[in-house]
């Protein structure tokens, strides 16, 4: 009887630790949650977007004619050919490559598949681009996604001189929904920034 009473005494005081464990482990976790909710990386914005290329001078006159960037001053301290262009909140640092054969990973400036490499632009008026592209004679690709909600996403796929894809497109129209619990964004102030729904809403 008292072996009974003992063995009883000993499972509910393991049941109690597992329970004490699990709230533990769910406080540590709520404080790891704060303390990195308190304490954000010190992240802005995207800066730049580098691109070793054959021709400066081709990447530059492509970049600021077709997609509007402005060339800008470089720090003097370089000592290899290159040029910086800045628009959108974002800047494109052109590198020369001193191999034209060897010194670029290039791309086929005729293959374009989007779900290739690229870089992508938020665009308000995908008509108006499309008839830029046109208008420049610049080989692209449309894709129209249909989403479940009605939704619709335009997208225009084309490659630079060095064959490195560019995509136009109105992605950030869709709401940017955290996929947990985790998702803590941060959004730069003073920018074009997606619609942004948390967890709890729908």
């Amino acid at each position: 009887m008292e072996k009974e009473i003992a063995d009883r005494k000993a499972t509910v005081g393991n049941e109690v630790q597992e329970n004490n464990d699990g709230e533990s482990e769910e406080i540590t976790e709520r404080e790891s949650t704060r303390k990195e909710e308190e304490h954000p990386l010190p992240l802005m914005a995207l800066n730049h977007v580098s691109r070793v290329c054959r021709s400066v001078k081709d990447s530059v006159d492509f970049y600021t004619k077709v997609l509007g960037f402005v060339l800008i001053e470089r720090p003097q301290s370089f000592d290899f050919e290159g040029a910086w262009l800045f628009n959108y909140g974002v800047g494109i640092h052109l590198m020369q490559s001193e191999d034209e054969d060897n010194g670029v990973r290039l791309g086929d400036k005729d293959h374009l598949d989007p779900l290739d490499n690229h870089i992508s632009f938020q665009c308000e008026d995908m008509e108006a681009m499309e008839e830029r592209l046109k208008e420049l004679e610049v080989k692209y690709m449309r894709r129209t996604l249909d989403e479940e909600n009605g939704e619709s996403i335009e997208q225009l796929f084309f490659n630079d001189p060095d064959g490195f894809m560019i995509e136009i497109c109105n992605c950030e129209n869709l709401k940017v929904v955290p996929a947990g619990s985790s998702g803590r964004i941060r959004l730069p102030a003073g920018r074009h920034n997606p619609p942004l729904e948390s967890n709890g809403q729908k």
